[in-house]
């Protein structure tokens, strides 16, 4: 009776070894095996909001310094990344251009910090940014004036749109020429990304 106790509780061990062990090996990653993430734009925010103004050099400031001057607005992005690999993935960076109603690129940006998305699981990712008004107005007498000039604007009357437009939601945002790059165990993997908001 106690020997076949002793080979019961053995063979017990033996097995409890081999399915631990199996248990812990993981998949490796490899350039076939490395499935694409999902990225979607979950939300977009305007996180404080001060009007639409401009002030020219030649207006006497009440306090400070003259200036061409503009007001500010901050854009912030939430991003979902859905990792479907059996193993945590790397976002090592991402970048996108933002534009107003489509065709009006304003700014660039770019974030280099790394997030680890876990294995079977979708994570959150913020952006923030921000363009002024004059940043914006320099930005279209430089690369957008035929864009305006086929929709019958002056730069003035994009730049109050999109100030008093895209906090309230009534003007396109797009998140363009996005590109999220993500690692694995020396394997990489560069995802495009555009979405528009609404």
């Amino acid at each position: 009776m106690n020997r076949k106790l002793i080979w019961i509780t053995i063979l017990i061990f033996g097995m409890a070894l081999v399915l631990a062990s199996c248990a812990g090996m993981q998949t490796k990653p490899t350039a076939t095996n490395f499935k694409t993430l999902t990225i979607t734009l979950e939300s977009f925010e305007v996180p404080q909001y001060d009007g639409y103004w401009y002030i020219s050099s030649k207006v006497k400031p009440t306090k400070g310094e003259a200036g061409n001057r503009g007001a500010p607005l901050p854009m912030s992005f939430l991003f979902s990344i859905t990792n479907p690999n059996p193993y945590p993935v790397l976002l090592d960076g991402f970048k996108f251009t933002v534009a107003f109603d489509k065709d009006f690129d304003l700014v660039t940006y770019n974030n280099q910090d790394s997030y680890w998305i876990p294995a079977g699981k979708t994570d959150q990712v913020r952006a923030t940014t921000m363009i002024t008004a004059r940043s914006a107005l320099l930005c279209l007498l430089v690369t957008g004036g035929y864009k305006l000039k086929a929709r019958g604007w002056s730069p003035w009357q994009a730049l109050e749109r999109w100030w008093k437009g895209v906090p309230d939601y009534s003007v396109p945002v797009t998140v363009k020429e996005g590109t999220f790059t993500f690692r694995a165990d020396g394997v990489e993997k560069v995802v495009p990304f555009q979405a528009t908001f609404p």
